[in-house]
């Protein structure tokens, strides 16, 4: 099977149109007319997830992320890019990402955390202007109203974090939940106009929490965290396709942040 055949199949699910205008999804290295013997799926491509995939044999790497994010003007190894380029150049890997395609896509990331999370009635957060189905974020409503502790109770256990970050309850109870995967703090002000009682994303910074205050419950739950549902994303849209195929999940865990 050819790169650009198993891409395709990602595609239809998370067009490149819906990816944002400083995103890099799609091929990063290789070729598309690359003749594929088997797939490993992962978050991020590191430089052990590489090693993962020549140990099995595997010649296309699909991530979230992109390796390539800005431009390079080098391939020296002076960097962790740049080594990995180099890397899967020298093995013949195809590099290929489905970032904020899958982030915007109508069952991507964000409607796949609504869905976990047990919400109802999920629509996007700021949905697309073509596409109403489809957008950034999601937001919901739990099927009852859930004390606050609760809520952070369930959120710990369900994202595998030992804590969260979060602003003081302004309310006792939650119900209308908004999220986003990933950096979501430029979805704050659409989740407060949406009612939210709860926003769940990451990467805020101290002065989100100020702005939150008061306007509902912000929780940073982790970058790494609230994306890993990708891997069953990827997963499950490919062996439907092509279940005949060798499609594996990296045993890797690229989380570079450590809670101690």
């Amino acid at each position: 099977m050819l790169a650009k055949d198993i891409a395709l199949i990602i595609e239809e699910l998370a067009p490149l149109k819906y990816q944002e205008d400083y995103d890099n999804a799609g091929f990063c290295v290789g070729l598309p007319s690359s003749e594929i013997k088997g797939v490993l799926l992962c978050v991020d491509v590191t430089e052990e997830i590489i090693d993962e995939a020549i140990g099995l044999g595997v010649n296309m790497i699909i991530s979230h992320h992109p390796v390539i994010f800005s431009g390079l003007k080098h391939i020296t190894g002076n960097n962790y890019v740049e080594r990995i380029v180099a890397k899967a150049l020298k093995n013949d890997i195809v590099l290929y990402a489905a970032h904020t395609n899958l982030d915007n896509a109508c069952y991507g990331v964000n409607r796949t955390i609504a869905q976990q999370l047990n919400l109802q009635d999920i629509q996007p957060l700021a949905p697309l202007n073509t596409e109403p189905q489809a957008g950034a974020g999601a937001i919901g409503n739990l099927s009852e109203a859930m004390s606050v502790n609760r809520w952070l109770t369930f959120l710990k256990q369900h994202f595998s974090v030992p804590c969260l970050r979060h602003t003081r309850p302004s309310k006792s109870e939650v119900q209308r939940i908004a999220l986003c995967g990933g950096s979501g703090a430029f979805l704050m002000d659409a989740a407060v106009a949406a009612g939210a009682d709860c926003f769940i994303s990451a990467d805020f910074k101290y002065h989100d929490f100020f702005d939150a205050d008061g306007r509902l419950l912000l929780v940073d739950a982790g970058h790494y965290e609230t994306e890993k549902c990708v891997l069953d994303i990827f997963f499950d849209v490919l062996t439907k396709k092509i279940p005949n195929f060798a499609i594996q999940i990296t045993g890797k865990i690229s989380n570079p942040i450590i809670y101690c």
